[in-house]
C-alpha cells in the first residue's frame, strides 16, 4: 500500500482508524480500475443515499480536485493537420499584434492614442483557431449557422484570421480604429458599424453571456413552435473570467439549466487577469466558478493543464502534485507565467520534495514549457468535443491560459498585460523568433502584416476548413429572404373607431386590443412575439394565456389553481408567450433575440415587450443601447407610464423621463400616444417599416393605464400623427389666441384648460397633440443640419414651424414628462412666438392623478395660469389678471419647486 501525506484524505490525527480510511478508499480505487468510472459513480451515489437515510449530515461541494476533467485516455483525438493550424495560428498572431501596434504609432497632431488589445487574443488564440477550424457551422440553406458571442477585447484576432481569408484587407487593417472615412475596423464587435461581419457586441461586459442565454433559449423557441429548423445549432459565448464578476453574467445560468439549453456552450477564458490585476489573486477562480455552474446545474468541463504535464500526473500516485495544484492561489500562478523555468521549479515544485525529485530530469525550459490547457491544441479540441456532444444540459468550459501568451517581457502574465499596445522593436523581434513569423530583419521596424501566398498548404488548409463548415464566420444577414404582408390599418378597426357611448378604455387597452387582433392574421399572427414580465394582469392581457399559451419546453405538468376560470394560465411546449417572471434584463434579452431574428435565424419576428416603464430603459438601457447596435426590429411598451397617472405607487414606479433616455438611441423612434387611434396608427406604421421595408429601427410606446373615452381618428391625420404633431381640436376666433401643446394623458388636461380659458378668460385656445416630442426634435435637427450646411439653397422648415406658423399667440407644452422633452423643440417655434413648458421633474410620490398633477404643477389651472402669463408677458393682458387666477384656482405660491420637493 503506497504512503499517503496526512493532508490529503483528511488529518491523520483526526481520523481515528486510518488503515480503515485507507481501505474504503483502495476498494473504492479497485472497483473503477475493473468495472469503470460508472460502476464507481454509482456505488458512491448509493452509499450517499443510505447515509441520508441513516440521517448522517452530508457535507456538500460542487468541486473536483484541480485537474482536467477529461482524463488523457478519453480525450477525442483532434482531426486535421495541428501543425498547420498552429503555423496559421501565428500568422494571425503576428498580425493582430502589427493592426495594433501600428495603430499605436501613429501621430496625430492633436495627440492621443487609439488603443487597441494584443493580450487577449494572445491567450484565446487556441481556442479560436480549433472553433474556426473544426466546430462552428456556418448559416447553409436553409439551415442557420452557430452564434458566436465574441469576447470583444479579443477582436484584433478575428479580423487577422478574415485578413487571412481575404475577407478585410490590409488598408483595412491599417485603419483599425479609424472608421469616420468608411474604410477602419471597428474597436469591437460592433454590427451597427460592420453589419456583415458581427452578429453581436460584448464588449459591455456581462451582457454577452445574458444575450447568449437567451439567444439559444429563443432558438428553442423557434424550433418548439415550427417556424424554424434550430435543431443543429449551437450558441458558444467566449467570457473573460473577470467578466464573470458582472451581475448579468452570472444572474440567468439558472434559466439556461433549467431550460434544458444543450445548445449552449459558454467558454470562459481563465487566464486569471483582470485589467488591473488578478481576478483572485487569494482564491481559485476556475474553482469558484465551477462550484457557481455546476451547483445551477450545468455540465462543466475543466481544462486547466495541457499535455506536457500528463506525464507528471501520471507519475502522482501519492496525490502530491494535485495537491499542490490545488493548494497554489491563482496570483501565485500569474507570477510564475511572468518569470521563468527556474522560478516554477523553486517556487512551485520547490513545496515539496518529492515534486523536486519529480522534476530534476527536467530542464528549466522543459519546466517552462510544461503548458496551460488553453493553449493546448489537442485537448481544446476534446473539450469542445465533448461539449458538442453533451445533451440535456448547457456547457460551460473553464480554461486556464495565460494573458499575453507569447508577447514575453513585455506583458506576458503581468498586470499590465490589457494595455500593452505599444510594443517596441526589441520585444516585436522576440515576438517574431517565437512564433517563427517569416520576415527579415530589414523590415521588422516597419511591422509589415504577413500573408502567405494563395496556393501555399496553409492557406489552401485554412479555406478548405472552412468550407467544410459552411463558409466563413463571423457573418451577419442585414435582411430576412422573407417577405411578409403588414395587415391594413382597417384591419384594427376596434381601435381606431371612437368607444360607444359611455365606453372608456386605456391606451393599454388599446394596445391589447391591436396585438389581439394581429395575432388573427394568418401570415403576420404566428409571427409575433408577445413578451412578458410576471405582470400580464396589470395590463389586461390574461385572456392570451388561453388564447395562444406561454412556452415552456416542459408543458405543463401540473393543474393550474384557475383551470376552471376562461383565461387561466396555460403552459404549452409550442407556446407563443415569453413569460420571463420578475426580470426585466430577462425580458429585454429575450425581445433582442427575437428582434433580430430576421438576422440570426433568417425570420422575420415581432416582439411586443410590454412592462412598467420606470423598470425598462432606466433598468435595462444597456441592453437598450446593444440591441440598437445589433438593428433590432420590434416593439418597447412602457406601460403605467407618465410621472402622475399611476396611483398610489410612488417614486420607483412613476416615470417622467424614459423618453429622454430613448431619445439617446438614434434608431428608437418613441411615441406618448394620447389615444387609441393613435396608439394604432403608430403601430401599424412601425409594422410596415420594419417587417415590410426591414428598416433598422425599433419602437418605444408609453402607455398609460387612465380610462377615459377615444374620439377615434380622424381621416387625414395619419401622416402628421407620425410625424409627431396635428391639431387635434381647434379654438375660437377670440381676439386672444394661444397654441396648448400636449401628449399622454396631460393632453385632456390641455383639452380641460381649453374650456377653462374660453370661459373664464375669453381666450381662444387651440390644442395639439404631439405623440413625439423626440421625433419632431429629430427632424427640426435634421433640418438645421441641412440649412447649415447648404447656405446658399432655400432653407428648409422644420414641421413643428410649419404647423404652428398659420395660428398665432404664445405655445404652451405640457406633458407627463420632464422639462426637457420639450424644450428640446424651442428653437423650432416661428419667429417672434413664445414658449413655455411645464413637465415633472423631480421625484414621484403616492397619491391620486389630481393631487400629483397639482404637485408638478401640471394640472390644467397650472396651464391656464402659464397661458395668461405668457400673454402678459406679450403685454396682451395685465400681470393682474395673472394674480386674479392663481387666487381663483388656489395655487399656493410659497410652495416648494417640485423639483426639489
Amino acid at each position: 500500500m503506497s504512503a499517503q501525506p496526512d493532508h490529503l484524505f483528511g488529518s491523520a490525527s483526526n481520523d481515528p482508524d486510518s488503515q480503515e480510511t485507507r481501505e474504503w478508499i483502495d476498494a473504492l480505487s479497485a472497483v473503477i480500475a475493473t468495472e469503470g468510472r460508472e460502476r464507481g459513480h454509482f456505488l458512491l451515489e448509493q452509499l450517499l443515499e443510505q447515509a441520508r437515510q441513516q440521517g448522517i449530515d452530508l457535507p456538500f461541494s460542487a468541486n473536483t480536485a484541480y485537474v482536467n476533467t477529461i482524463e488523457p485516455e478519453d480525450e477525442t483525438r483532434a482531426t486535421g493537420n495541428l501543425e498547420m493550424e498552429e503555423r496559421l495560428r501565428a500568422f494571425m498572431r503576428w498580425n493582430a499584434m502589427a493592426m495594433v501596434v501600428k495603430a499605436n504609432r501613429l501621430d496625430p497632431a492633436d495627440g492621443g492614442d487609439l488603443g487597441g488589445h494584443i493580450s487577449s487574443f494572445a491567450s484565446l488564440a487556441t481556442m479560436f483557431g480549433a472553433g474556426f477550424n473544426h466546430f462552428w457551422k456556418a448559416e447553409q440553406g436553409d439551415k442557420g449557422g452557430d452564434c458566436l458571442y465574441i469576447q470583444g477585447h479579443s477582436a484584433p484576432g478575428v479580423y487577422a484570421r478574415a485578413f487571412l481569408e481575404g475577407r478585410i484587407s490590409e488598408d483595412q487593417l491599417l485603419n483599425f480604429r479609424q472608421e469616420v472615412e468608411g474604410k477602419g475596423l471597428s474597436s469591437y464587435p460592433h454590427p451597427k458599424l460592420m453589419p456583415e461581419f458581427w452578429q453581436f457586441p460584448t464588449v459591455s461586459m456581462g451582457l454577452g453571456p445574458l444575450m447568449a442565454i437567451y439567444q439559444a433559449r429563443f432558438l428553442k423557441y423557434l424550433h418548439a413552435r415550427g417556424i424554424a429548423d434550430t435543431s443543429g445549432r449551437k450558441v458558444w459565448a467566449f467570457l473573460g473570467d473577470g467578466e464573470m464578476d458582472e451581475v448579468e453574467s452570472l444572474g440567468a445560468i439558472g434559466v439556461a439549466a433549467r431550460e434544458k439549453l444543450d445548445n449552449l456552450i459558454f467558454v470562459v477564458n481563465c487566464n486569471l487577469q483582470r485589467l488591473d490585476g488578478p481576478v483572485r489573486g487569494n482564491g481559485k477562480i476556475i474553482q469558484e466558478l465551477e462550484g457557481e455552474f455546476r451547483g445551477a446545474g450545468w455540465n462543466v468541463i475543466k481544462l486547466i493543464w495541457g499535455s506536457y504535464w500528463d506525464p507528471l500526473l501520471a507519475r502522482d500516485k501519492d496525490g502530491i502534485l494535485r495537491q499542490v495544484m490545488m493548494d497554489t492561489l491563482d496570483g501565485d500562478y500569474q507570477a510564475m507565467k511572468a518569470n521563468d523555468g527556474a522560478f516554477v521549479r523553486k517556487n512551485f515544485f520547490g513545496r515539496h520534495p518529492k515534486l523536486l525529485e519529480m522534476v530534476a530530469h527536467m530542464s528549466d525550459d522543459d519546466i517552462w514549457r510544461l503548458n496551460r490547457g488553453g493553449h493546448d491544441p489537442q485537448k481544446v479540441y476534446a473539450a469542445y468535443d465533448a461539449a458538442v456532444k453533451h445533451q440535456g444540459e448547457p456547457t460551460v468550459l473553464l480554461i486556464k491560459t495565460v494573458k499575453g501568451f507569447g508577447m514575453g517581457k513585455a506583458a506576458e502574465g503581468k498586470n499590465i498585460a490589457h494595455q500593452a499596445k505599444k510594443l517596441t522593436d526589441e520585444d516585436i523581434k522576440v515576438f517574431r523568433d517565437r512564433f517563427n513569423i517569416p520576415i527579415p530583419d530589414e523590415k521588422l521596424a516597419e511591422i509589415p502584416f504577413y500573408k502567405p501566398a494563395d496556393n501555399t498548404p496553409e492557406m489552401q488548409y485554412l479555406h478548405e476548413r472552412r468550407k467544410a463548415l459552411g463558409g466563413y464566420l463571423p457573418a451577419r444577414r442585414t435582411k430576412a429572404d422573407e417577405q411578409l404582408k403588414v395587415p391594413g390599418l382597417d384591419a384594427f378597426k376596434a381601435v381606431i373607431e371612437p368607444t360607444a357611448e359611455g365606453r372608456e378604455i386605456s391606451t393599454t387597452q388599446a394596445y391589447v386590443r391591436f396585438l389581439t387582433a394581429l395575432l388573427r392574421d394568418k401570415e403576420m399572427g404566428p409571427r409575433a412575439v408577445p413578451i412578458l414580465v410576471d405582470e400580464a394582469r396589470t395590463f389586461g392581457m390574461e385572456g392570451l394565456f388561453r388564447q395562444i399559451g406561454i412556452y415552456n419546453p416542459e408543458g405543463q405538468k401540473y393543474t393550474p389553481q384557475d383551470r376552471d376560470q376562461v383565461s387561466y394560465y396555460k403552459e404549452e411546449v409550442n407556446g407563443q408567450i415569453l413569460q420571463e417572471g420578475i426580470n426585466e434584463a430577462g425580458g429585454m434579452a429575450s425581445w433582442i433575440a427575437a428582434a433580430t431574428s430576421y438576422s440570426t435565424n433568417n425570420r422575420i419576428m415581432v416582439p411586443f415587450y410590454i412592462y412598467y416603464s420606470m423598470f425598462g430603459l432606466q433598468r435595462v438601457g444597456d441592453l437598450c443601447w446593444a440591441a440598437g447596435d445589433m438593428q433590432a426590429r420590434g416593439f418597447l411598451l412602457g406601460g403605467t407610464s407618465g410621472r402622475t397617472t399611476l396611483n398610489g405607487e410612488g417614486l420607483q414606479h412613476e416615470d417622467g423621463h424614459s423618453h429622454i433616455l430613448a431619445a439617446t438611441i438614434p434608431n428608437c423612434i418613441s411615441y406618448d400616444p394620447t389615444f387609441a387611434h393613435e396608439v394604432a396608427v403608430i403601430m401599424q406604421h412601425g409594422l410596415q417599416r420594419m417587417v415590410e421595408k426591414q428598416e433598422n429601427v425599433f419602437y418605444y410606446l408609453t402607455l398609460l393605464n387612465e380610462n377615459y373615452p377615444m374620439p377615434g381618428l380622424v381621416a387625414g391625420t395619419e401622416e402628421q400623427i407620425i410625424k409627431g404633431m396635428y391639431l387635434f381640436k381647434a379654438g375660437g376666433k377670440g381676439k386672444q389666441q394661444v397654441q396648448l401643446l400636449g401628449s399622454g394623458s396631460i393632453l385632456r388636461e390641455s383639452l380641460a384648460a381649453q374650456e377653462i380659458l374660453e370661459k373664464d378668460w375669453g381666450v381662444s385656445a387651440s390644442v395639439w397633440s404631439c405623440p413625439s416630442f423626440n421625433e419632431l426634435a429629430r427632424e427640426g435637427q435634421d433640418c438645421e443640419r441641412w440649412n447649415l450646411l447648404h447656405p446658399t439653397e432655400k432653407a428648409r422648415v422644420p414641421f413643428v414651424t410649419q404647423q404652428l406658423e398659420k395660428s398665432a399667440g404664445p405655445v404652451i407644452a405640457s406633458t407627463d414628462y420632464i422639462k426637457a422633452y420639450t424644450e428640446q423643440i424651442r428653437p423650432y417655434m416661428p419667429k417672434g412666438r413664445s414658449y413655455k413648458v411645464l413637465g415633472t421633474d423631480g421625484f414621484g410620490r403616492s397619491d391620486f392623478r389630481s393631487k400629483l398633477r397639482e404637485h408638478f404643477e401640471i394640472n390644467r389651472h397650472y396651464i391656464v395660469v402659464a397661458t395668461l402669463k405668457s400673454l402678459c408677458d406679450e403685454g396682451v393682458v395685465p400681470a393682474t389678471k395673472v394674480a386674479e387666477a392663481i387666487q381663483k384656482y388656489g395655487i399656493k405660491t410659497d410652495r416648494v419647486n417640485p423639483l426639489y420637493a
